[in-house]
């Protein structure tokens, strides 16, 4: 289809995980730019708490487009067992922040800004974080990716609602 002989990528790579790997990390990478670009279009200053309930909005809205225009980047990008850096701010790339650590952000500047009691702040990216990813996989590969736009837009709402009414 590219019109190179399929064992061509080898010549670069050393085995198929190898390979797997980069394009998973190029994914991820793809993914993390969506949502910076989502968040940056966000506007309002830090700590203002209305704006902070955009940016995570926008995060959340940008992770599930991903999904849905790009389901081979996804799924790739879930591929394999990563190993993140949990406590550097840019997942110890030296780059662009990844998914992971722009939710940890936007969730810290909610904690700032009054919406979220920073009690209830630590570890809070991980439920949120699989509540957005779980309906990902269910409405684009998984059993409702037969929904209709329309229907698909308001599970999209309903998420967005129960996570926004979870942070208090």
């Amino acid at each position: 289809m590219v019109g190179v002989v399929p064992n061509a990528a080898y010549r670069h790579f050393a085995a198929r995980d190898e390979l797997l790997a980069a394009v998973a990390a190029a994914a991820m990478r793809e993914l993390a730019a969506r949502m910076a670009a989502g968040v940056a279009r966000v506007r309002g200053k830090y700590g203002d708490p209305a704006a902070a309930r955009r940016r995570l909005r926008a995060i959340g809205r940008a992770y599930l487009e991903f999904a849905a225009e790009e389901p081979g980047l996804f799924a790739t990008a879930f591929a394999l067992p990563h190993q993140h850096a949990y406590d550097a701010p840019d997942g110890g790339t030296g780059q662009v922040r990844m998914p992971l650590d722009q939710l940890r952000a936007v969730l810290d500047e909610l904690a700032d800004a009054g919406v979220l009691d920073r009690r209830r702040r630590d570890g809070l990216e991980y439920p949120i974080w699989s509540t957005v990813h779980g309906l990902a996989v269910l409405t684009g590969q998984g059993p409702l990716r037969e929904l209709p736009d329309a229907t698909r837009r308001h599970l999209e709402k309903l998420t967005s609602t129960f996570i926004g009414e979870a942070l208090g």
